[in-house]
């Protein structure tokens, strides 16, 4: 069967169109027209969304504009301090700290987002076939995100710590020396990104067993039917079908990674010697350890604009990944 006819089939077989279709998308006038709002409705819906607009100004505005009065300040956590303007800014921006936290956070964020969404995706997708106890099965891979992040934390400090904890012990059985998971800048970098992994793949997962599970079981038979191997159906219709679920669960990740303090700080502290020091760490460091409220708070800003253009990045690929 040539090429063309594969790809021919399987774009019918994403627009849910049988192997013998014209390959149009089925039409009806009556159900498929978008009802206009009425005047009154929509002024329902605005009077309800500007309330919504107004508590969240309230709740989140003052103290987004005092963080910006202590980002242009000299103070500390006790009085707001003198006027500096950028200087904070300038200073952040001129310390080899900030851009090693920086690389750090990135090659963080990256493992973090793309690692659990591999490993959400293939057991999503290793769920989806009939295996025995798949129910309890699910229950059981959900238990890292459920777990408390303390216990979590508890759990792999005892694994690697020491050299006499397991994993170490275990290695050191094999021949293969002794490595010391959380002293050894390496090590103690890789360890933070694999349990950042390992507490978030239950949410990925969860974002793409549902995405799939909206995906019709027909258009699969219909790309069989045209000669389409198990890998097209996977590249050429389970994932176009699925990306914008992709997409926010990236976005919502990126955020959690970016805002992460609680898994690198129980882990490692930041250490050793700022190994594992993201972002939100030395902002914290800078204002509750340093008390230089000004430059932890700059950190901040700058993370929270990083954030905003990394979003709007990722929601125009939402709205591009409408299926053709």
């Amino acid at each position: 069967m040539s090429s063309t006819t594969v790809q021919s089939g399987l774009a019918r077989a994403r627009r849910g169109v049988a192997p013998g279709g014209s390959g149009g998308r089925p039409r009806n006038n009556g159900l498929n027209r978008k009802s206009k709002l009425s005047a009154q409705t929509s002024r329902t819906y605005f009077w309800l969304l500007l309330t919504s607009v107004i508590l969240l100004v309230l709740i989140h505005g003052y103290p987004l504009v005092y963080a910006g009065v202590q980002a242009t300040h000299d103070g500390n956590l006790i009085e707001t301090g003198n006027f500096v303007g950028v200087e904070n800014f300038a200073n952040v921006l001129g310390s080899a700290a900030f851009w090693k936290a920086t690389q750090f956070t990135l090659i963080f964020t990256i493992v973090g987002v793309f690692g659990s969404w591999l490993v959400g995706l293939g057991l999503a997708l290793l769920l989806r076939t009939k295996i025995p106890a798949g129910g309890t099965f699910k229950v059981l891979l959900l238990l890292p995100w459920v777990v408390p992040i303390v216990v979590s934390s508890t759990a792999w400090n005892w694994l690697v710590a020491t050299p006499e904890s397991p994993v170490p012990s275990l290695f050191r059985a094999l021949g293969l020396g002794t490595p010391l998971f959380l002293a050894d800048p390496t090590l103690a970098a890789a360890t933070v990104m694999a349990f950042k992994v390992w507490v978030s793949f239950p949410f990925m997962m969860m974002m793409t067993s549902a995405a799939l599970a909206s995906v019709d079981n027909t258009v699969y038979e219909a790309a069989s039917m045209d000669g389409a191997s198990r890998f097209q159906q996977f590249s050429q219709i389970t994932l176009p079908l699925i990306a914008r679920s992709t997409y926010i669960s990236w976005i919502l990740m990126t955020i959690f990674c970016v805002n992460d303090f609680p898994t690198i700080y129980l882990l490692t502290g930041g250490g050793p010697v700022d190994a594992t020091t993201s972002l939100v760490v030395l902002a914290y460091r800078k204002v509750f350890q340093d008390f230089q409220t000004g430059p932890g708070v700059a950190i901040a800003f700058l993370m929270t604009l990083t954030l905003v253009i990394v979003s709007v990045i990722l929601y125009r690929q939402i709205r591009k990944s409408s299926v053709e």
